[in-house]
């Protein structure tokens, strides 16, 4: 398949602006994220750089803090998620969600996604802070 210039630039300015966006949320988790598909899925990590972060995230209407208690919620109504959440439970704590606030977020979904997904989300939640814990002492 042949590129044009301008499609390669455009896809090029989404995975740079993608990039951005990832560092500033989730920081190094996110950069694990897209490092552990390098060996495996090199084009979905380029995937994930370029649509939910260069170009969703990226949009204006929501500041990030907002997006993150939408994708928190999201995420734990899901239920099948947990490696997703602990990475957006720190994006959260990144981008100036508190503690509280993501335990809110969590207990919320009991009332639309029931209790075992809140439960599963809560416990996703005190491994995401333990890790916030260890990388402030570290």
């Amino acid at each position: 398949m042949t590129m044009t210039s301008n499609t390669a630039t455009t896809d090029t300015e989404r995975y740079e602006r993608g990039r951005r966006a990832l560092a500033e949320i989730d920081g190094e988790a996110g950069e694990a994220v897209i490092a552990s598909l390098a060996d495996i899925a090199p084009d979905f990590a380029r995937y994930i750089l370029e649509f939910p972060f260069g170009d969703i995230y990226s949009r204006p209407g929501l500041d990030l803090r907002s997006r993150e208690v939408a994708t928190i919620a999201a995420l734990t109504a899901m239920g099948t998620a947990a490696p997703q959440l602990k990475v957006h439970i720190r994006a959260g704590l990144n981008v100036g969600l508190s503690r509280e606030e993501v335990v809110e977020i969590i207990m919320q979904m009991a009332v639309y996604a029931g209790f075992p997904a809140a439960l599963n989300g809560l416990s996703v939640a005190r491994a995401a802070f333990a890790d916030a814990d260890e990388q402030e002492m570290a």
